[in-house]
């Protein structure tokens, strides 16, 4: 192999397709990201069997070959070459990178090692980049962190045409977010369950000016893939029975509250401030108001009113408020509304634009309270 490269768009390209890569990897091979030159065009690829992730730039081809170096070693180096051209050369079981006056000489790791990487399945459907990213943004809330049930770390996918809906849940809380997108097979229906760690990362390195593409194979139901500006990843798809979460939503509330959502996420913040660690906070709703309070007599204790719009019998409900400020925070609208059965049922939470207007129900939030001692 021997080509010429712009330094930006290699260290951009390197340091994409080694993100992926395990830190301590099932065969040493795995630690490698694979380099193919040819045709004026240089693909770098990862894989570690759970996941993979591609990529290509332009390059100055002068001989055609394909190696594996030390993926995370060649992405710091890749990061420290000056600007301009580099060059990129093997020599028996070595390869050169030069840039500037800097030159590093890397030992080649055995190419026949390293793992066939899965085919990319063919196109289901795509949607905007921003889109996609926001909406894994606002489901992974309810992803469960740490939880011996593997399905509770995934979010669920549902597709039924040109909608998609994307749900989480740690027994806790439940997040669901939809959106429309433009679908390859308007005929296709189907739920995919997927990690929920390998979305987020897909969601932080997705370049929002262009649209994303799912591939998904219904003859091999075990890979999602994801294309984006030239870059590809596929992850493996999770084998197990999501919880039946569709019943925990209430058809009618009886007690709705409507209250500004920055108002009230700085009055948790600072009442929060005395709350013992997993601790409730406690909101006491009235006709014009809720009073949010922590903490308690032997203790240290805070207290504060904002108003709020009651509709319904006063009422009186607790939660975790780390788990309550990361619900509002995922909302986009001003105002936030608070639907409520009792004081131990799931209150659901929406996002409502105007004070005299619907509440919105492209994202919804549904928390267990917590029981509390007067």
């Amino acid at each position: 192999m021997k080509i010429e490269v712009d330094s930006a768009a290699f260290s951009d390209a390197v340091a994409w397709a080694t993100r992926i890569l395990p830190s301590r990897p099932a065969t040493p091979i795995l630690a490698g990201i694979k380099l193919e030159a040819a045709d004026g065009i240089l693909s770098l690829s990862t894989f570690d069997y759970e996941k993979s992730a591609r990529h290509h730039i332009e390059a100055g081809v002068d001989e055609p070959g394909t190696v594996v170096v030390l993926g995370r070693l060649l992405a710091d180096i890749a990061k420290a070459l000056p600007q301009g051209k580099i060059s990129l050369q093997t020599n028996n079981s070595r390869i050169s990178i030069s840039g500037g006056k800097s030159n590093f000489s890397l030992q080649l790791m055995p190419e026949g090692d390293y793992p066939q990487l899965p085919e990319i399945p063919a196109d289901l459907g795509q949607v905007d980049a921003d889109t996609f990213s926001r909406a894994i943004a606002k489901t992974a809330v309810a992803v469960a962190r740490e939880e011996n049930r593997v399905v509770l770390k995934g979010i669920r996918i549902s597709i039924d045409n040109d909608k998609v809906v994307m749900t989480s849940t740690d027994r806790f809380r439940l997040a669901r977010t939809s959106f429309s997108w433009t679908p390859s097979h308007p005929d296709f229906s189907g739920t995919l369950l997927i990690d929920g760690g390998v979305l987020r990362d897909i969601s932080r390195s997705i370049d929002t000016t262009s649209n994303v593409v799912l591939g998904y194979d219904s003859e091999k139901p075990t890979l999602l893939s994801f294309s984006n500006a030239g870059r590809q990843s596929t992850a493996q798809l999770i084998d197990g029975e999501f919880p039946a979460v569709d019943r925990l939503f209430v058809d009618e509330y009886p007690i709705h509250a409507l209250i500004n959502r920055n108002e009230l996420i700085s009055a948790i913040t600072r009442v929060a401030l005395v709350a013992e660690k997993n601790a409730p906070i406690r909101m006491v709703f009235s006709e014009n108001e809720v009073q949010l309070s922590a903490g308690n007599a032997d203790e240290s204790q805070a207290k504060e009113t904002i108003e709020a719009q009651l509709d319904g019998e006063p009422i009186t409900v607790a939660f975790n408020p780390s788990y309550l400020k990361e619900g509002l925070s995922a909302i986009d609208e001003p105002y936030v509304r608070m639907k409520m059965v009792n004081a131990a049922r799931a209150v659901e939470f929406n996002g409502q634009q105007e004070l005299d207007g619907d509440e919105s129900l492209d994202y919804r939030y549904l928390l267990v309270p917590m029981r509390f001692i007067d």
